[in-house]
């Protein structure tokens, strides 16, 4: 009998472990789940390869729109929510660019074709030479076939970027995906004559000399205020509702018990450090940001200063007066929320920088 005791208390001990390991499996997933409905990303433990480089005209585009911790601070920088930069899988002046990344839920509302010109320094009297931009109509690159896009004069003696406006092609490629058969760059001399432009980067093969940058929207609202806050003035708004001066005198002994054991209800930093979560080998900038954190009771009477909407009050009172056991306690939660801006490498290690909304407690308040 003691054996068989024994023995079933071990399967139950194994199956208890088993369930238990399976059940944390379960919250894993539905944790990581939830993160990747946030951010969109597929593997958030990936490491992206040590070579792989935002292109310098990302990082800038992120300095000028947000600050170190990402909080926003010029949102008229940005056309959109959502900035993709595509590298091309060039061959000389043929530049492929593979566009499924780009969400279903995407509206284009500008696309840039960047290309690099180097200095032509075997040009003779020529000062500037002409620089077409042909959509490859099928398989063959050829600068005769193409269908011409844009073109114009670039300096013969300088270098840099040329950045072209393709956004009808783009949203055309979008729509209809078997149309992208990707870009030819055809140089020429002023008198029409085709020569080889030189596209290396002074000797670093790192880099790449073509870049498809398209500015969307994935209509995402933000709300500076969630939906369940009014903003009202609850001092105004329910002017009927206060309790007598007896009662309140009651409560705030109550209420000044319930401060020597918590705060009321504030706003305190929450720091979230993107390599301690794992996730810094795909986010380039920030390394972190502060979230904040919104800790601390309701007593009753609330307050000005707590921010509390009038639904609030009406529980707080409810509570108070226990007329009801439905009527739980004020909660103490974000009531303003801010974005933040990330430059991360998406999937398929295309650099991309995106807003995410309501990421940031800006204030706290009792609902």
């Amino acid at each position: 009998m003691k054996l068989l005791t024994f023995y079933l208390f071990g399967i139950f001990a194994f199956v208890s472990s088993s369930t238990s390991i399976e059940v944390q499996k379960i919250t894993n997933a539905i944790k990581m789940r939830n993160w990747n409905e946030i951010f969109q990303i597929k593997d958030l433990t990936r490491n992206v390869p040590t070579n792989r480089k935002a292109p310098e005209f990302m990082m800038e585009l992120y300095d000028a729109v947000a600050d170190s911790n990402g909080t926003l601070k010029n949102s008229k920088v940005l056309e959109g929510n959502i900035v993709r930069s595509f590298e091309g899988q060039s061959s000389g002046s043929y530049h492929f660019f593979n566009l499924t990344s780009f969400g279903q839920d995407e509206r284009v509302i500008k696309a840039e074709f960047r290309w690099f010109h180097q200095k032509q320094p075997f040009m003779g009297r020529h000062r500037f030479y002409k620089v077409e931009l042909d959509e490859v109509p099928d398989s063959r690159p050829e600068p005769w076939r193409g269908n011409l896009i844009s073109a114009r004069l670039s300096p013969v003696y300088t270098r840099g970027w040329e950045v072209f406006n393709i956004t009808q092609m783009v949203t055309k490629w979008i729509l209809h995906s078997g149309t992208n058969n990707g870009i030819l760059v055809v140089t020429a001399l002023p008198s029409g004559n085709w020569f080889e432009s030189s596209i290396q980067m002074n000797g670093q093969s790192d880099e790449t000399n073509a870049y498809l940058v398209i500015y969307s929207d994935d209509g995402r609202k933000h709300y500076q205020h969630p939906p369940f806050y009014t903003g009202q003035n609850i001092n105004t708004s329910l002017k009927f509702l206060e309790p007598t001066e007896s009662f309140v005198k009651s409560t705030m002994r109550n209420r000044r018990s319930v401060r020597t054991l918590t705060s009321t209800c504030q706003r305190t930093n929450l720091y979230v450090d993107f390599t301690k979560i794992g996730w810094s080998g795909w986010i380039i900038s920030p390394k972190g940001y502060n979230a904040y954190s919104c800790m601390g009771s309701c007593p009753f009477p609330l307050g000005e200063g707590l921010r509390a909407t009038n639904h609030a009050t009406v529980r707080a009172i409810m509570n108070a007066l226990k007329l009801s056991e439905e009527a739980g306690k004020p909660c103490c939660v974000p009531d303003v929320l801010h974005p933040i801006s990330l430059l991360y490498f998406d999937d398929e290690e295309n650099v991309v920088l995106k807003q995410y909304n309501d990421m940031v407690a800006g204030s706290c308040g009792c609902h």
